[in-house]
């Protein structure tokens, strides 16, 4: 709800700033773009490879390509392809041709923290079609999806903790434990930040990113538990 509302009201319109994008549209097709602007739906310096059994037959280039929301098509506008059968090649030039390619131009006008937004299963199948389409850096959105399911451990293992911390008796009080409390809290989401952030990089598994938090202050609760007065 509040990720709609600031995406309804506060934000500015999106615009994509990825350069160089790579995608496999369907098996044995890909595609790249120089940049692609959201605003009026335009990809430039824009290429199409197909292969088939692992040669390629086919090699489309143009200088732009643009998404027509009524035919639901893509316009390439001065276009130069390359038809390859064996030792034979084809060229073919034009100004334009309207092509079905299954690229949705949604996809580009996403922003990174959308996937906050989905369900478990949307995201799921969110993150297939992104490995599919051959999308690289798709980590944050597996962070995401696993912190989903390691998130309800982490309250348990932080009132473990909390309850383990209230139990002991020390001078200051309450306002010790609650001090105790706050800077474990503190410590836990740094670590989950600094883990979650390696993972993005790629120097790290994002499964294990979203888990080790947990792992590493479980034992720091049941160290706590087992010395707390009974």
């Amino acid at each position: 709800m509040r990720l709609d509302f600031a995406e309804k009201y506060l934000r500015n319109p999106y615009r994509n700033y990825d350069r160089n994008i790579h995608r496999q549209v369907e098996p044995g097709t890909y595609i790249y773009m120089e940049n692609y602007n959201v605003s009026n739906a335009v990809g430039y310096k824009f290429a199409m490879e197909k292969f088939v059994e692992g040669k390629l037959v086919s090699k489309l280039i143009s200088d732009y390509i643009k998404y027509d929301e009524e035919s639901g098509k893509w316009r390439i506008s001065n276009y130069f392809i390359r038809t390859i059968d064996g030792l034979d090649e084809t060229i073919t030039k034009g100004a334009s041709l309207d092509t079905l390619i299954k690229m949705d131009p949604k996809e580009f006008s996403m922003r990174d923290n959308i996937v906050e937004t989905m369900s478990l299963p949307r995201l799921n199948k969110f993150i297939e079609n992104q490995r599919m389409n051959g999308v690289q850096n798709i980590e944050s959105h597996l962070i995401e999806k696993y912190r989903r399911i390691a998130f309800p451990f982490s309250t348990f293992i932080l009132t473990l903790i909390g309850v383990s911390l209230s139990s002991r008796k020390v001078k200051g009080g309450l306002g010790l434990h609650i001090g105790f409390g706050l800077l474990i809290s503190f410590a836990y989401i740094l670590f989950m930040q600094i883990s979650q952030q390696f993972a993005i990089n790629g120097n790290f598994n994002p499964l294990l990113a979203a888990w080790i938090p947990n792992i590493i202050f479980s034992f720091v609760a049941v160290y706590l538990y087992k010395t707390a007065p009974k």
